[in-house]
Parts: structure tokens; sequence; C-alpha cells
């Protein structure tokens, strides 16, 4: 290498890190490399919190799909004393329709709109959330007594006319 412009010899390691419009030419590498292991890393996480801590639960959707079927399931399995062992078979066969005509009006909702349950789990979470605000911020009122300075006469103080 006498000149300054020459290029030493590049072998195959050195054909991935050449600058420039030579780096297309050099060889071929992968430009999705590191979404690739990024993936690959979180799948390995995902399945080391699956070992460890159980499935995950599913969408809204699924969830209440599984309670439907757990309902359904309980109720046919039911064995009522009330209806005495005469009327037992017909009343079994009248819950066993009913469970049926109850996840066969609920399955097509689930399946058309599963993303309106997602929707209702996290507005019910929300509002689970301001009345848990609410409920703390009044107990604290009952518990600081009668002499509180911060909120001043309470509704169910004693006001002497005299």
């Amino acid at each position: 290498m006498s000149d300054a412009t020459e290029r030493p010899a590049s072998g195959p390691a050195d054909e991935a890190h050449v600058p420039g419009e030579d780096a297309q030419a050099a060889g071929p590498f992968d430009a999705d490399a590191w979404a690739k292991a990024c993936a690959e890393d979180l799948e390995a996480e995902k399945a080391r919190r699956r070992a460890t801590h159980g499935a995950q639960p599913g969408s809204a959707a699924e969830e209440l799909r599984k309670l439907v079927d757990a309902v359904a399931d309980k109720l046919s399995g039911l064995q009522s004393p009330l209806f005495g062992a005469a009327a037992g078979g017909a009343a079994q066969q009248m819950v066993n329709q009913f469970v049926q005509q109850a996840k066969a009006a609920v399955e097509p909702v689930i399946e058309r709109n599963p993303e309106v349950f997602d929707h209702l789990a996290a507005a019910g979470s929300e509002l689970l959330a301001a009345y848990r605000t609410a409920v703390e911020a009044q107990e604290r009122r009952w518990t600081r007594g009668p002499h509180s300075k911060d909120d001043g006469p309470g509704p169910g103080e004693h006001i002497d006319l005299d």
C-alpha cells in the first residue's frame, strides 16, 4: 500500500462495514437484524414470564366468552332439588335450552365487536378509580373528627341560636 488512495484487499468480514455506495455492493447484510433480534428477545421474555406467572388474561371479549362458557357449564350440571324427581328432567332440559339460547345470542356480539368489550373494560376501570377516589376522600373527612380546620363547620355540627 504505497499510495494513500489505494485500499487494502478486504475480506468477507470487512464487506458489511464498507461506507457509502460500496456498502450495497459489498455483500449481503440483514437490514432488519435489529428488529428481528428485538422480536426474539421479546418472545423469550414473554415465554419466561408465562413460565413464571402463568398465562396472561386475554382480551375482554375472550374473558367474556370464558365467563359465558363457565356459567353455561355450571348451570348445565346443576341439579335442582326444587323441581323434584318427576319434573327434574324437564327442568334440566329447559335450563340447557336457555343456556344454549343465551350462548347463541352472546357469541355473535362478541365476534362482531371484540374491541367494544375492551373499551367497556377500560371504562369500568376508570369508573372504579373515580369511585375509589371519592370514597377515600369522604372517609378522610369522616375520620378527621368534628373539629377539623380544613373543612369548616360540617353539616352535623350543632349551632346554638340563643
